[in-house]
């Protein structure tokens, strides 16, 4: 804005010194002219009285005949040396001539003069302005992101400056997300480390067992492979689910979205978890319109829900039920999953959602990432996921909003 106000000042003085000019040379054009005849008109005026006083036949009609008379009569006054195309016949016009010359040549020099000063002047605040931005891009190229939004003016310069400043903010924002992406991949290398150390930990125990122990019992040794595939499931599912993450965080997942009936969506998350089911004896009651349709991609959402009734699975105590309900209205679709299992800590359920936290009531073989998956795939469809817990019952709640 400062520099805006500059060129304005500029674009107004040289302005004014133009108009001021024009005025002043049309004032001495005026002058020169109404000099010049002043002085025809008194030597005409001299010429005419001694006509009248020496030959008082002519008359005023003939006189005025002559003066208005467009023919030239050069070679009367050639005799005396005087060229009438070039030099006047009164040789007091030709002093005010000359005197006028240098007038005019003088004040156009004072005239060019100011008008140069003033581009000069105008030029050297451009050219400390470019040393400005030249100084900014230096910093810039040292990493020193220090550009300010107050040294942002708006003269013909503001592009530049506007773009210089957008490049630094992004420059800046690109170095500090850098920054924060080597954090955060150091922090996940070492959760996957962590979350790999215990089931390989477990592995190698179980197989040095068998190996230092070739007299073990069928029924023991039958055991520890059950315990050695159930570690490598969760291992399986851990790099699986690591993997999906992995693609949502560079976007390299492409969502087929189209209409899909709830109800389809919710049992095919169900049939996921049934061999679970079985195992704790746990019954899932499923409620909601049949005609019921959400705009999504039919196999994220499976996943997204087996991941959550997974979780509400491994959380209920045997012989527990599950509530899962779906409904729509005029704002949105919303589905609902109610376990009564041990419920989440205050301390707990604001994480839950983070990748690889796991609750004081996780069970031994939860990894932490389920509900982040699902999260992660209810938002890329625009959906919203949110939890509720008591000591009596967790729930789930997730609203598709209808845009």
């Amino acid at each position: 804005m400062k520099n805006k106000e500059k060129l304005k000042k500029y674009l107004i003085w040289s302005l004014i010194f133009i108009l001021l000019f024009l005025f002043l040379f049309s004032i001495i054009h005026f002058l020169e002219y109404r000099s010049y005849t002043k002085v025809y008109n008194e030597k005409f005026s001299q010429i005419v009285f001694q006509i009248k006083k020496h030959y008082p036949e002519v008359t005023d009609e003939e006189i005025i005949q002559i003066f208005n008379d467009k023919g030239s009569s050069n070679s009367f006054f050639q005799k005396y040396g005087i060229d009438l195309s070039k030099e006047a016949v009164l040789s007091e016009n030709e002093k005010k001539y000359t005197f006028f010359f240098a007038f005019d040549s003088v004040f156009l020099l004072l005239f060019s003069s100011l008008l140069v000063f003033l581009f000069l002047d105008y030029n050297h605040q451009k050219d400390k302005e470019l040393e400005k931005i030249t100084k900014y891009i230096e910093e810039i190229n040292k990493k020193n992101y220090s550009l300010h939004i107050q040294e942002i003016s708006e003269d013909e310069l503001s592009i530049l400056k506007n773009e210089i400043y957008k490049t630094t903010v992004m420059l800046k924002e690109s170095a500090e997300n850098t920054l924060k992406d080597k954090k955060e991949l150091k922090k996940s290398l070492e959760d996957i480390s962590h979350q790999l150390k215990t089931p390989l930990t477990s592995i190698l125990v179980i197989l040095d067992n068998m190996i230092d122990d070739p007299t073990m019992d069928l029924e023991t040794r039958e055991d520890f492979i059950h315990d050695i595939k159930r570690e490598i499931s969760n291992i399986h599912f851990f790099i699986q689910t690591i993997l999906k993450l992995s693609k949502f965080d560079v976007n390299t997942i492409h969502f087929v979205k189209k209409e899909n009936l709830v109800e389809e969506i919710l049992k095919e998350s169900i049939k996921n978890v049934s061999s679970l089911c079985d195992l704790k004896n746990v019954e899932i009651t499923l409620t909601g319109e049949a005609d019921i349709v959400l705009f999504c991609d039919e196999k994220w959402e499976v996943e997204a829900f087996t991941n959550i009734l997974k979780n509400c699975v491994d959380h209920s105590k045997d012989g527990g039920k599950i509530l899962l309900s779906f409904e729509k209205n005029s704002i949105y679709t919303s589905v609902t999953i109610t376990d009564f299992g041990d419920g989440i800590s205050k301390r707990d359920l604001p994480h839950i959602f983070e990748r690889f936290y796991k609750g004081e009531n996780a069970s031994s073989e939860s990894v932490g990432i389920g509900l982040a998956l699902a999260k992660t795939i209810i938002e890329e469809d625009k959906g919203t996921i949110s939890v509720t817990s008591s000591s009596k019952e967790t729930k789930f709640v997730i609203k598709y909003f209808h845009l």
